[in-house]
Formats: structure tokens, C-alpha cells, sequence
């Protein structure tokens, strides 16, 4: 599976417009890519409350068409990284708002879409302004691979999981999407520079415990007043760092085994040993 993780870049000086224009060219740029992953609340601004609201929009708002149009143009899977969605309530004393991820097929349809789970903010930021979404979201992502000699391409899918960004600090909704059949875990993150450290140790120890693939896409640069960590990477199944980026904008390109994900649980078969449920 090829994989392309666009860690964006931006302050508070770009308007949506623009950065939207902008995250167009880079995703039709991956073409030739099975998979594109965007970082998370790149819209509105991952800690930019202030203007939430303002930006919010349904999941088949401007932001969402023209992600899906990019997603089309390249021919990828798009993780478009995530929104701020607004929606009808789901509680009597719901907002009606949530960080939604949103995915587009290669042929440009919105396919899956997950609301995180773990908002941020210990009461202040996603726990006051958003609702917690409340499912977990496994999808098949189409791979083209060749044959054992490599000249005919066929069509194979992968199981993915979805997270966001503080989701990564709970273990046990990995073993969830485990149980669901994921090989791959994607996280989309505005994670700031002072606890980059913990991000990437974490994204290792998640695909460690679960052994799988997992795909983290950070943000860089500085928004309302928060300095963003980069540091994006794709980890395999043992815990290798395949690719890191830097802390600026930047692609990374990455051929992912995924043959070797379920040879290496079938060799250390430690998810079979678990006693706890």
C-alpha cells in the first residue's frame, strides 16, 4: 500500500479559502498513491476555538466537495483529515458539533466518516464547544498491488481504523478496532510541539501492542498561539519508524507491507495470548 502523509503547514494569516485551494494541489499531487491522509481540523484551525463556529459546516459542505474533487482528480483514497462538522443534535443537551474525519473513494464519494471520540481540552475546547462521537469506523481501503512477479495489477482491499489525534493516548479503543479487523490504524492530529515527544512514542507503542501499521499526520506550523509539532510518521507492525517528516510542511511517501503485518502477527502471535476482554 502506498501511503502519501501531507503534514500541512499554516498560521493564522491564510484564510480558508486559500489553505482549501492549497490542500487541493498537494492531494492531486499524490497520484499513484492508494492512500492520502490529511491532518486533523486543518479547515478551522486545530486550536483556533475562536473561529469554530464560524467555520463549522455539514459533512457535505465546501471543505468536504472539494476534497472530494481532489480525491477524484488523483484517483486515492482521501483521509481528508477532519472538520469542523454542524449537524442536528444527537442528545437533547448535544451542540450539534463535532471533529469529524471525513473519507472519499478514488472516485470521489464520502464513504466514512468518524466523529472522535476523546475530545481534547480537560473541559475547555472540544469538551465545552463539541459532542463526542460514539462509533468506531474500520474501512476497506483499496490497494492496487501486482502479482507474485509483479506485472499484473489487481485490487486488493485493507482494513483500516480511524482515530484523532487524543485518541491515540487510549489503548483500548485500538484493541477495539483490532477486534473490528484492522490492520492499519490512521491518526490525524493538531499535536503541539510541547508533548511531540509523547506523540511519537505513543503512535509506536500503538502499533506495538496491536501490531499494526499505524499512519500519524500532524500539523505544522503556528496557530493561535500554539506551535504545532510535526513530527509525522508511518510505523510498521513491529514498532519500525519507517518515515518521519520534519517540522515543517511536508510530504512522506511510503511503501507499507502489508504481507508482512500478518506475517509477523502469525510469527508473534501475541494478540492470541490476551486474556482480558
Amino acid at each position: 500500500m502506498k501511503v502519501a502523509v501531507i503534514q500541512l503547514a499554516y498560521g493564522d494569516d491564510e484564510s480558508v479559502a486559500d489553505r482549501t485551494a492549497r490542500v487541493v494541489d498537494l492531494v492531486r499531487a499524490q497520484k499513484g498513491h492508494d492512500l492520502v491522509v490529511l491532518p486533523e481540523l486543518w479547515p478551522a484551525g486545530g486550536f483556533d476555538y475562536a473561529s469554530w463556529d464560524a467555520r463549522a459546516e455539514p459533512v457535505d459542505g465546501p471543505v468536504a466537495q472539494a476534497l472530494a474533487g481532489a480525491a477524484k482528480a488523483a484517483g486515492v483514497t482521501l483521509h481528508g483529515g477532519s472538520i469542523v462538522e454542524r449537524g442536528e443534535p444527537t442528545s437533547p443537551d448535544g451542540h450539534g458539533v463535532w471533529n469529524t474525519s471525513l473519507v472519499f473513494s478514488p472516485a470521489g464519494e464520502l464513504v466514512a466518516t468518524y466523529r472522535k471520540i476523546h475530545r481534547f481540552g480537560f473541559g475547555e475546547g472540544e469538551p465545552r464547544l463539541m459532542d463526542p462521537g460514539g462509533e468506531l469506523v474500520v474501512i476497506d481501503v483499496p490497494v492496487d498491488a501486482g502479482d507474485s512477479a509483479g506485472s499484473t495489477p489487481t485490487v486488493a482491499t485493507v482494513p483500516v481504523g480511524l482515530s484523532t489525534c487524543y485518541d491515540l493516548r487510549f489503548p483500548e479503543l485500538y484493541r477495539a478496532l483490532v477486534d473490528r479487523g484492522a490492520q492499519v490504524f490512521v491518526v490525524p492530529a493538531a499535536w503541539p510541539a510541547r508533548r511531540v515527544a509523547h506523540w511519537t512514542v505513543l503512535g509506536q507503542a500503538r502499533a506495538i501492542e496491536n501490531q499494526g501499521v499505524v499512519i500519524q499526520c500532524n500539523t505544522a506550523g503556528t496557530h493561535a498561539g500554539h506551535e504545532m509539532g510535526g513530527r509525522s510518521q508511518v510505523v510498521d507492525a513491529t514498532g519500525t519508524v519507517l518515515a518521519t517528516a520534519g517540522l515543517h510542511e511536508e510530504v512522506l511517501s511510503v511503501e507499507v507491507d502489508i504481507d508482512a503485518t500478518q506475517r509477523w502477527r502469525q510469527a508473534f502471535p501475541a494478540l492470541a495470548d490476551r486474556r482480558l476482554r
